[in-house]
């Protein structure tokens, strides 16, 4: 009980171990994974397509894809449907895709929480609006990053995602949630510069991603809901 945040409505922790404290207590449970797995949810259920969580990049994806009739993901962010945002804005509806992703998947997949959704800027008053339907108390988890060691990064993005959800929510705040909501306010007016300018963001532009940093920077653009269930996300307006 001490981690659990239940003498709040809306709490707010880190990762694996956050979600496994704070979402048994909480209603509804709200993965924020920015860069880049939420953002990647949010435009490919938007377009109608079935995107399946999961944790790991090797060979037991593609075992877990044809087990759920659904196709794989490219390991390659540059190459077909793939954890970049940009490549799944031409996804066609009812396609079933396996996501792998190491922290908003891995923790999508491993949440075993009958009312679990997945936001990020693009949509996070929708998505707020659709917690408040389904419950009254919420746990808003950013994923965070992942070192080499394997211990988790707190990721600015993350905690700026959590914060725009968070924002929105009623009921009383855990001081987790209440810095969170800050760190939202503080950056933005420029949330496009914040993006660009944190670990995350510097590492996709390297890498040749820049425009998916720049949609995930993008606020209240969307108002798509993906909710998880039976494996997989879909937009509650499909529902």
């Amino acid at each position: 009980m001490t981690f659990d945040q239940r003498e709040f409505e809306v709490r707010c922790e880190w990762g694996r171990g956050g979600l496994a404290e704070v979402s048994p207590v909480s209603d509804v449970a709200i993965v924020v994974d920015v860069l880049s797995f939420s953002t990647a949810v949010d435009i490919a259920t938007a377009r109608g397509a079935a995107v399946f969580p999961y944790p790991l990049k090797d060979r037991s994806a593609a075992a877990y894809a044809d087990s759920a009739g659904a196709q794989l993901a490219s390991s390659k962010r540059d190459a077909g449907f793939s954890l970049s945002p940009s490549s799944l804005e031409s996804i066609p509806p009812g396609y079933r895709l396996v996501l792998p992703s190491p922290n908003g998947g891995a923790l999508s997949f491993g949440a075993n929480h009958p009312r679990l959704l997945t936001a990020c800027l693009r949509n996070a008053t929708a998505a707020a609006k659709a917690a408040v339907r389904l419950g009254s108390t919420f746990a808003v988890i950013p994923a965070g990053e992942t070192w080499p060691n394997g211990e988790i990064r707190p990721a600015l993005e993350d905690l700026v995602g959590a914060g725009s959800i968070i924002a929105c929510l009623p009921g009383r705040r855990s001081p987790e949630a209440e810095m969170a909501v800050a760190a939202f306010e503080h950056f933005r007016g420029d949330l496009k510069s914040a993006l660009r300018e944190c670990q995350s963001g510097k590492e996709l532009i390297e890498r040749g991603f820049g425009a998916d940093v720049d949609l995930a920077a993008r606020h209240d653009v969307s108002v798509n809901v993906p909710l998880l269930a039976d494996g997989a996300f879909r937009s509650v307006a499909a529902r």
